[in-house]
């Protein structure tokens, strides 16, 4: 490792904050999953999402206009378009 060359570290607060209006997918512990856009994220990784829907194990469960969901109940968050 060079220790003249830059190191980017990426936050994943600073990245999910970035990625507000945009797509994503939020998987819970319990296995549900809900995609949407992004409205807002806090430092507690609160989500709000918007035309989001919820589907579990695959299928298509229901749909909400605003979803707010607890930070402590999320798995991980997987931003659409950068995949």
């Amino acid at each position: 490792m060079n220790p003249q060359a830059p190191t980017q570290s990426k936050r994943p607060l600073n990245v999910l904050q970035k990625a507000t209006n945009k797509q994503v997918c939020v998987r819970l512990k319990n296995e549900i999953e809900y995609k949407g856009k992004m409205a807002n994220v806090d430092p507690y990784m609160n989500v709000i999402l918007v035309d989001a829907e919820e589907t579990e194990n695959g299928s298509k469960v229901a749909n909400y206009g605003k979803v707010v969901i607890r930070g402590n109940n999320v798995l991980y968050v997987k931003i659409e378009d950068r995949l």
